[in-house]
């Protein structure tokens, strides 16, 4: 049977994944390695109770209080509200001390027991932070003492009516499964290092009693202020009803090769070589959905934010006018520094507080090569596209190709989540170099086969007519068997 009572860690996006807090009065076990994180989150779950009038208490075995203090300042709070039981005093440092904990023995293992249990009923608290079970652990020596003492602790907690968090850093004995077996619930915090960027942090709950919480890992930052959990997304939990009637990109050309515009729900691949005009035809269409009153989330991965906005102007399609309004969010992203969990938050927020109604992701090469470690990321993508999708999102992606000519290839693979894609090619007329579009899939409307020729100028992107005097187009390469002409050919 699921529990209704929730008490909140202190962490809003840990409480989504446990689907509204933690069962009240029971013992968990929050475990990792140095530095994953876990002290902040104790103290985060004892500012919470401390800012709900609770009486709060953090018992430390192997940190001083001023390291506490210090922890906590670095986040800009204060331990005031809290009650620190500093079980490493001075005194306990004397080597002629008969119960130092810095010498394992059954007695001191019972004294510390002890000391804990009287602190805990003279202060009443009801939320406890325990740091941490490595030292109960050595000072036991012994599994079945410690396992006993763990016991103890346990059922004396549950006469207490407290909520408790223990700590355990898994330096003397990782994956003890009788611990978790003790405990209400688990939460396992790691981090690894990538071949480049930023190290990456993720969450997994492992066990939860009583309570329907989201499986798997589930990407966080360590940052001034605390932990910040982002939920892993999961595209059929959220579904919404929405329009699909069919939108302008802002060129009448545009429109004929996608058989009337685009559809509000679906995503749009842009993808050819480099140079070849994808960002700029993005920003055309971005600019058309700022001027009918939707708002725009730009996700910029590939060049930097003042090279768009200059050449945005100088092709008649400025964009900065509308930053400021806030109908366009503009973010410059550097993707060797984020998550693929940090950016799917990052997407949802737009969507779902700022309200977007187009989302453009330029490019995926970036996003996608700057996280070589990272598995199933094809896989996160999907979810985050059908989100989109299944959100009534206009989503324009870029994606950019090795070549300029003939035979070219992406880094990825994303024909099959895409549901419309147009296709940018170079080739060769009369000595200059022209460039071609084509539509050459779409799921939602009957569009044009034809392959058209295509060019900016300084009043934006112009779509000409259907090439049908050449042969070899796609190639680079073509023949030209008749007299149509070409674009600027009256100039």
């Amino acid at each position: 049977m699921l529990c209704d009572k929730r008490i909140s860690t202190g962490i809003a996006g840990l409480d989504d994944i446990l689907g509204g807090g933690l069962t009240p009065d029971r013992i968990y076990l929050v475990e990792g390695a140095p530095g994953t994180g876990k002290t902040t989150m104790a103290l985060q779950f004892l500012l919470e109770g401390a800012r709900q009038g609770e009486r709060t208490l953090y018992v430390t075995l192997s940190e001083t209080a001023g390291e506490l203090r210090a922890v906590a300042a670095s986040h800009g709070w204060t331990l005031d509200d809290i009650d620190i039981f500093e079980m490493l005093d001075i005194g306990s440092l004397d080597p002629d001390g008969e119960q130092s904990i810095l010498h394992p023995s059954e007695i001191e293992l019972g004294e510390t027991t002890r000391a804990v249990m009287d602190r805990i009923t003279t202060a009443r608290p009801t939320r406890v932070a325990f740091d941490s079970l490595s030292e109960m652990r050595l000072l036991a020596q012994n599994p079945l003492r410690y396992r006993r003492q763990i016991m103890a602790l346990k059922h004396f907690f549950a006469t207490v009516n407290c909520t408790v968090m223990v700590l355990d850093d898994q330096t003397s004995q990782p994956g003890d499964l009788q611990l978790h077996s003790i405990c209400h619930g688990v939460i396992e915090l790691a981090q690894a290092l990538q071949d480049f960027g930023g190290q990456r942090r993720r969450l997994q709950v492992i066990k939860m009693r009583g309570i329907k919480y989201r499986g798997g890992f589930h990407d966080f930052n360590l940052e001034t202020g605390g932990l910040k959990v982002f939920q892993r997304l999961v595209a059929s939990d959220h579904r919404r009803s929405f329009s699909e009637a069919l939108v302008t990109t802002g060129s009448a050309g545009m429109d004929r090769l996608l058989g009337g515009g685009l559809m509000p729900g679906t995503n749009t691949l842009l993808t050819g070589p480099s140079g070849i005009g994808k960002t700029t035809t993005a920003v055309s269409i971005a600019r058309t959905a700022l001027e009918r009153g939707d708002k725009v989330a730009y996700y910029l991965f590939d060049e930097g934010l003042g090279t768009l906005m200059s050449r945005s102007i100088a092709l008649g399609m400025d964009i900065g006018q509308f930053i400021e309004p806030g109908t366009l969010m503009l973010s410059q992203i550097d993707p060797a520094e984020l998550s693929p969990g940090e950016f799917s938050s990052r997407v949802r927020d737009a969507v779902e507080q700022e309200h977007a109604q187009v989302v453009v992701i330029d490019s995926l090469n970036a996003y996608l090569q700057a996280m070589p470690g990272e598995k199933f990321l094809l896989l996160q993508m999907h979810e985050l596209l059908t989100y989109l999708n299944q959100q009534g999102i206009m989503t324009i992606l870029v994606l950019g190709q090795h070549g300029l000519i003939g035979d070219m290839r992406s880094d990825v693979d994303l024909s099959y989540l895409s549901d419309t894609i147009v296709l940018f090619r170079f080739f060769e007329s009369a000595g200059e170099l022209k460039t071609a579009v084509s539509t050459v899939k779409s799921r939602t409307a009957p569009h044009e086969h034809a392959i058209r020729e295509f060019r900016l100028t300084s009043t934006g992107l112009e779509v000409g007519e259907p090439l049908t005097d050449f042969e070899g187009v796609l190639t680079g390469v073509p023949a030209y068997r008749g007299r149509v002409p070409m674009l600027g050919a009256e100039d």
